[in-house]
């Protein structure tokens, strides 16, 4: 059972806040449309950066590791700045993880884009009986976050998840990454 204190979960809920915000003036611009689909943004960003986040910590609690989520209140700030010219960068914070393996490590790394990438699935076969807007959102908020979280550098979790296993990299990478380029045509 995942464990939570009172400091992470309100730091859980401002990144869930901003990043939700984010999208929603990356999408619409800094107009009333932001307003208009920032519900939806609450909604799809905000769960699938919250569930992203938890798959984090309960791979690390698993492992009877610590884990507890830190916003990192520049990169909000620095994403939500971004996000008037378009430009997503979410990286509202992470899973602080203490007791962790190299391989154990590896492996919490990964959970988080498992998630987007698994929710990116399941938004493109109901894109496929749908047009709705949730489904339209879900499927490039989850496949972006998927993909950019991935990159294998510092501080990403990609970095972390090819340190550790390149295979592994790979099989999570090539589906995410041609999903996103299949949503974009």
């Amino acid at each position: 059972m995942l464990r939570f204190s009172k400091i992470e979960l309100a730091h859980l809920a401002r990144a869930w806040f901003f990043v939700s915000l984010m999208f929603s003036v990356a999408y619409a611009g800094l107009s009333l449309n932001a307003l208009v689909i920032l519900p939806v943004t609450l909604l799809i960003a905000g769960l699938a950066f919250v569930l992203h986040e938890l798959a984090h910590k309960f791979v690390a609690q698993r492992a009877r590791c610590w884990a507890e989520f830190r916003s990192n209140d520049q990169m909000l700030l620095i994403g939500l700045l971004l996000s008037v010219t378009g430009i997503i960068i979410a990286a509202p914070g992470a899973v602080m993880v203490h007791g962790a393996s190299r391989n154990t490590h590896g492996k919490i790394a990964l959970a988080g884009p498992v998630v987007n990438l698994l929710l990116a699935l399941i938004f493109f076969a109901l894109s496929f009986y749908s047009s709705s807007v949730l489904v339209f959102y879900g499927l490039r908020i989850n496949s972006l976050l998927a993909v950019f979280n991935l990159i294998p550098f510092p501080p990403f979790d990609g970095h972390s998840v090819w340190q550790w296993n390149k295979a592994a990299y790979l099989a999570a990478m090539i589906p995410s990454a041609l999903l996103m380029i299949l949503i974009q045509i």
